[in-house]
Formats: C-alpha cells, structure tokens, sequence
C-alpha cells in the first residue's frame, strides 16, 4: 500500500481526546488517545461500553491532523477493541513513521503478531471475573517484547490467584511488565497490593490515576 492510499484508508472512530494517561509504564504523562469503535468482548466491568456501536469513519488524514493539534508525541490507539479494523495496521505504522511514540491496547483476544515492532502492546488477559476468560489467545505471549506490557483486571482474590498462578505458569515476569489492575470501585488496592506483596510478584499495581483526575 502506497503512503497515498495509507492516508486515505478509513477508520470508523468513536473520539479523540488528550488527557494523562493513567494506567502501565507510561502513567502520568500527557497523551492522544484515539478510541476506535466496536468490541468483539463484553467484559462484566467494562467502562467503555458507549465504544461498542456508533461512531464515524475518518480518513489517515483527518485522525492524524486532529491528533496533531495537541503539544504530545506520545499516541494510545484503543477502543472497543482496536484490531477489529485492519486498518489499524497502517494506522499504527503511518504513526510511528511520522515519529509518533505509539502504544495499542488490545484485549488480547485477536491476533497480535502483525503489529508494527515500533508499537509498544497494552495487552490485557481476562481473568474470570471478566466472564471473557475463554476468549484469551494464549498464543499472543508469544509474540510480546520486553518492552510490551500484559495488564489484567482483577475484580476479586479468585481473580488475583487466577492472575497470579498465570504469571507464574507463563513466565510473564520474564516476558514483558505486568500489571495488576483493580477493577475501579470493586476490589480494594489496598487489599490486592498485600497480596502482591505476600506472594513477591514482580509485578506493578495499577490504580488508573486519570480515574482519580478531573482533567477537562
């Protein structure tokens, strides 16, 4: 695909919106987030529900003008589920090629392997608590840099040992970062930083700042 028919390829676009971003490595800093519409998953806790129907198709050219308006170099592609379009894809790379630090979060249920390798991956894995458990694409850990980031969202300590048990049978620790992150509102942080403490994970406790914020 030439860079001429990259920019006029179409995503169908639920908002753009730049805020701080409050959850992984990157936590704290100032971002563009562009939410693709439409979701494959129907997670019990999930917060961005209004991203599953709607929404509007634009050209390269239009998303990356309006990302181009705020004073950041650092861009979240998310949803819904953003690897539902393929044209993501390009999305991602046309980015990254305009020298865009690019991050995607995806719920790990489709394949992640054609992912740009200047990307850096938000991959969730659904515990039980999420009623999405069969839908993880387990084969994805595969295909996860150092740099990349596996998040799961714990709503009760079955969750937590669930999690637990997972990073250590899988090696996560070894992979990428983990999160843990409290469903917001439903699990005690306090209680889920003990048990990481308890059981020496190496992984980092996510309390997703903005959720905390009230950034106009």
């Amino acid at each position: 695909m030439s860079a001429s028919q990259e920019t006029q390829s179409l995503v169908r676009l639920t908002e753009i919106f730049y805020s701080i971003q409050g959850e992984g490595r990157a936590s704290g800093r100032p971002c563009v987030f562009v939410r693709l519409s439409r979701c494959n998953l129907r997670c019990t806790w999930c917060d961005t529900t209004y991203s599953f129907k709607g929404g509007e198709k634009f050209t390269f050219d239009d998303v990356m003008a309006e990302v181009g308006k705020y004073p950041t170099k650092l861009v979240e592609i998310t949803g819904g589920e953003p690897l539902l379009q393929p044209t993501v894809h390009p999305l991602m790379t046309a980015f990254a090629d305009a020298g865009y630090e690019v991050m995607i979060e995806t719920s790990g249920s489709l394949d992640i392997s054609k992912i740009d390798p200047r990307v850096h991956i938000i991959m969730d894995l659904k515990a039980p608590g999420s009623s999405e458990e069969k839908r993880n694409l387990w084969a994805n850990l595969e295909h996860l840099k150092p740099t990349d980031e596996v998040k799961i969202v714990i709503l009760d300590q079955a969750d937590y040992e669930w999690a637990r048990d997972k990073v250590r049978e899988h090696k996560l620790e070894e992979r990428c970062h983990v999160i843990f992150s409290p469903v917001h509102g439903q699990m005690d942080g306090n209680a889920l930083a003990n048990w990481i403490l308890e059981d020496g994970l190496n992984v980092r406790l996510g309390l997703q700042i903005h959720k905390f914020l009230s950034v106009e």
